[in-house]
């Protein structure tokens, strides 16, 4: 006779997490309170980067993963926007090659140099204008390199071509305007063949990103996070259990009763 306990079962009961010692910490770091509903900081093996408060603008550091401590109140910072920076996302195919989004509209990748920072960068590699209302998210294709996706208030996600000799883009390669209302993730899945969104008109939408097509479609609860899977599930929980302060990662083994947590998970076929 097999035992079922009343309670929840952990295998990671006993696991426990030791904290940095404050040389090995990043300290001082004016971290943003206006970040849209996303990460404020990104990391690639050889920098860390975050958006920061400020006035005047958005501005984002970028610091070399090595250099721990305290951080120098004058450090220089990447700020060439006009309003806040909501998003920033490292270029997969390069470590030097960052893209953020803005409240300006508009979105720009910048060339890090590979030495230490001793003055503030404001010039952007690229420009990218297309989006009439402000931008939210940005997400580089894991396969195909130099195309980047950004989404904005305007309901509309652009696809772009970065591998130009223009410094400003203003016609997208793709314009994908089926969605109805604010788009709030987007994730693709490990072979950049299908993309993910998730709106605020309560549903997910799976869409082939070359054809400019959806997939599929389901509608749920309101849900604010999705990612996918390594095992081609698509993971979704209910905006009213993960605080906006707060991402946790989200699988299939994170149901949790306790906490009341709700985690939908849809084949994709």
């Amino acid at each position: 006779m097999s035992w079922n306990p009343q309670y929840r079962s952990s295998k990671f009961r006993h696991v426990y997490g030791k904290a940095a010692s404050k040389e090995n910490c990043y300290d001082n770091v004016p971290i943003t309170h206006s970040v849209y509903d996303n990460q404020f900081c990104a990391v690639n093996p050889r920098f860390i980067a975050v958006v920061t408060e400020c006035a005047g603008g958005g501005a984002f550091l970028v610091i070399p993963i090595s250099q721990t401590g305290k951080l120098d109140p004058h450090y220089p910072r990447i700020c060439g926007h006009k309003g806040n920076v909501l998003d920033i996302k490292w270029n997969p195919f390069d470590d030097f090659v960052i893209a953020s989004c803005s409240e300006d509209t508009t979105i720009k990748v910048w060339n890090i140099p590979q030495h230490l920072l001793t003055k503030s960068i404001t010039d952007a590699q690229k420009d990218l204008l297309g989006h009439s209302r402000r931008v939210g998210l940005i997400e580089w294709h894991p396969t195909a390199s130099n195309i980047l996706f950004s989404s904005g208030y305007d309901y509309k996600v652009m696809v772009w071509n970065i591998d130009t000799k223009e410094h400003t883009i203003q016609t997208p390669v793709r314009t994908i305007g089926f969605h109805t209302d604010v788009i709030l993730s987007m994730s693709f899945n490990t072979d950049g063949s299908l993309l993910a969104t998730v709106c605020r008109d309560r549903k997910i939408r799976i869409i082939d990103p070359r054809a400019g097509t959806i997939f599929q479609v389901f509608t749920t609860t309101l849900v604010l996070f999705q990612c996918w899977e390594l095992c081609s599930f698509l993971a979704c929980k209910e905006s009213q259990t993960v605080p906006r302060d707060k991402h946790p990662p989200f699988s299939p083994l994170n149901f949790c009763q306790q906490l009341k947590c709700q985690n939908e998970l849809e084949k994709i076929n």
